[in-house]
């Protein structure tokens, strides 16, 4: 009883795994003459070694939990008997919490030639009941542990989301431009991601933009993201060509990425005197420029390879149209097209193709993929990251 007693007063002081078990390895060595103890526990599924104490190497690498334990299902003295991998063991000891195996006990004599009966049997219903109070404590603070591992990851992802949310401009942020409409969305899959929008007016005439897609989502994509807006904001201005800005970037993410991530960018800019859009696809799902007078949807394709694909571009196709009146722009990321449905990955591109193929505004338009979002967001079709930019040329 001052055995239990004892036991249980060190699990109320909120001692670590590691003293628990040192208590438990004193106390069944020194108290009750336990000569060889082995504890086995599962953990997320992987069977790990918690205590070997009196126990040779050899010994402990001829045991496999699942070889020579499982079988066990209630608690066994195997010392006429011992199977082959057990001789060194007078009994084992399962423990079972919420009717799951979660952990082995194996006790034995050092000596076992002494007269008169082995510690280990003597005490077994003992051992048993000490060894439950600590492997279920063990659980119980692992899973305590997980939880709070869990609240401080996701801590650091709202932090992460509200930084990177400064970094994307918002509805109040959005560029006005004089005979340009815009328009945005920006959904991230997990709170974080690797999606980046952003406007630059390049002089009083010229408006530039850029949409860009990390490889991967979460924490590494959105680190890529935050760092390729800043080379965004630091390269793209208006005495720099594209091919030329194109080739530094490609050097700098390289530099970033270490060839383990890449970035698709689609970049452009707008000059409303004469109605020039200059533009570059680098590995960018092509955005569609709709003219409503002639009813024609047009690819934005010309462009290069992604960034980071490889450590030198090989060449650059500068993209130029002349955009008509009334014609309205939607570039997107694929998260917004790539929809899962049973297991299997779809396109939604005919959808996005009619939403923006009509004589609405690009207003209603936008209006109209944020419906079609939401639509298969409650369909748990939507897995990835999703940014659009709609552009209305109004005059």
């Amino acid at each position: 009883m001052n055995i239990l007693l004892d036991l249980a007063q060190t699990i109320n002081e909120d001692h670590s795994i590691e003293d628990l078990l040192s208590e438990f390895e004193i106390l069944l060595r020194e108290e009750l003459d336990v000569g060889k103890v082995l504890v086995y526990t599962n953990s997320d599924g992987e069977w790990r070694n918690l205590l070997c104490s009196g126990v040779s190497p050899d010994e402990l690498t001829s045991i496999n939990v699942e070889r020579d334990l499982l079988k066990y299902q209630g608690i066994e003295n195997i010392t006429l008997s011992p199977p082959d991998n057990l001789k060194g063991f007078d009994a084992v000891i399962p423990l079972f919490h919420r009717y799951r195996a979660i952990g082995y006990v194996l006790i034995g004599d050092v000596d076992e030639d002494v007269q008169g009966i082995s510690p280990t049997i003597k005490h077994l219903k003992l051992i048993q009941i000490i060894s439950n109070l600590i492997i279920v404590f063990i659980e119980n603070k692992r899973m305590h542990n997980a939880v709070l591992e869990q609240q401080a990851m996701k801590k650091e992802l709202e932090l992460a989301s509200r930084i990177q949310n400064q970094l994307i401009p918002g509805p109040s942020d959005l560029p006005s431009f004089r005979g340009v409409t815009v328009q945005t969305i920006y959904q991230p899959h997990l709170g974080v991601g690797g999606d980046y929008y952003d406007f630059i007016k390049l002089s009083h005439n010229t408006l530039g933009f850029c949409l860009a897609d990390v490889s991967g989502k979460g924490i590494s994509a959105a680190l890529l993201m935050s760092n390729f807006q800043a080379l965004i904001h630091s390269l793209y201005t208006s005495r720099i060509s594209f091919k030329k800005l194109i080739h530094q970037l490609n050097k700098r993410v390289n530099e970033s990425a270490n060839n383990e991530k890449f970035i698709t960018l689609f970049i452009g800019k707008y000059n409303k005197l004469t109605r020039q859009l200059t533009y570059v696809n680098a590995g960018h799902l092509p955005p569609l420029l709709y003219d409503p007078k002639r009813g024609t949807l047009q690819s934005l394709d010309k462009g290069c390879i992604g960034m980071g694909m490889l450590d030198v571009i090989p060449t650059v196709e500068v993209g130029k149209v002349r955009i008509p009146r009334n014609a309205k722009l939607l570039a997107f990321t694929d998260g917004l097209i790539e929809l899962e449905r049973d297991d299997k990955i779809t396109s939604g591109l005919m959808s996005v193709e009619k939403i923006i193929s009509n004589p609405h505004g690009i207003t209603e338009n936008i209006n109209e993929v944020k419906n079609y979002i939401t639509k298969h967001v409650n369909l748990h079709a939507v897995f990835d990251d999703i940014s659009v930019i709609g552009l209305g040329f109004d005059q």
